[in-house]
């Protein structure tokens, strides 16, 4: 049986089919200001991948923020869930799951089935999302795929003491101003969005295999400054960015 995970993000919407938890296609596209045809376009892109019709799709499951209003099915489950049921098919021994996209971020302490036990969740506030670091790489006058590898480029740990995104600008600017090099500043943004994530993961209680999965997932820097904060190694997929869709789509199985 074939089933289809829809995850609408804030910034993009993914898509995965799935067949007896193998992945037999995938795609993903900007969500855009038109959020259903955004949501269609997808479907149509990952049904051309696995060359496929609509109607080979026993069933379509959404996730994500825009998930209650999906154009293309009525069944749905949490971010949270489908984190979870992503992560540990991609890493079976998985217990911890960091889940960090562009508008919010979250930790999850699941089961070796991949059922959540606890969860902690920053959808208020942009210090533990994505929009923190693209916000403070405007401000750098950097693009943000440039703000993670620069980070590692870093010789000293700076601190950054504002938490919220508007002070944490201003911030880096007065960082600018006082000739600090833009490695360290970088270093300092990701180590600050790290920091409100490990705040949630040690609310929640880790234990290990801990996964990074989400948009996030694909800065470098970020991924170091996790690893440096939580003094541990963290498991991060080829694809992070799918691995919600990924889990929706498991759940219709």
């Amino acid at each position: 049986m074939i089933t289809g995970g829809i995850d609408i993000g804030a910034k993009t919407i993914k898509v995965v089919l799935v067949e007896e938890g193998k992945i037999l296609a995938k795609s993903l596209v900007p969500a855009g200001l038109d959020t259903d045809a955004a949501t269609n376009q997808a479907v149509e892109d990952a049904l051309s991948a696995a060359n496929l019709k609509k109607d080979a799709v026993a069933r379509f499951i959404a996730t994500g923020t825009g998930r209650k209003t999906c154009p293309v099915t009525d069944n749905e489950v949490t971010e949270v869930s489908a984190a979870a049921n992503g992560a540990v098919h991609v890493f079976p021994n998985c217990r911890t799951v960091v889940d960090v996209g562009a508008e919010e971020g979250r930790t999850i302490r699941c089961n070796e089935e991949g059922k959540v036990i606890d969860f902690a969740f920053n959808e208020k506030c942009a210090a533990g999302a994505g929009t923190f670091a693209e916000g403070m790489a405007r401000a750098l006058e950097v693009s943000l795929e440039e703000l993670g590898p620069m980070s590692l480029r870093s010789n000293e740990a700076v601190p950054m003491n504002a938490q919220c995104a508007v002070f944490a600008e201003s911030e880096v600017v007065t960082l600018i101003h006082n000739k600090t090099p833009r490695e360290d500043i970088a270093r300092a943004v990701l180590d600050a969005v790290a920091s409100r994530i490990i705040s949630m993961v040690r609310k929640v209680g880790f234990a290990p295999d801990i996964a990074l999965i989400g948009g996030v997932a694909l800065n470098p820097g970020f991924i170091a400054a996790m690893k440096r904060g939580l003094e541990t190694e963290v498991l991060v997929p080829e694809e992070p960015e799918y691995v919600g869709a990924l889990g929706a789509a498991l759940s219709g199985i």
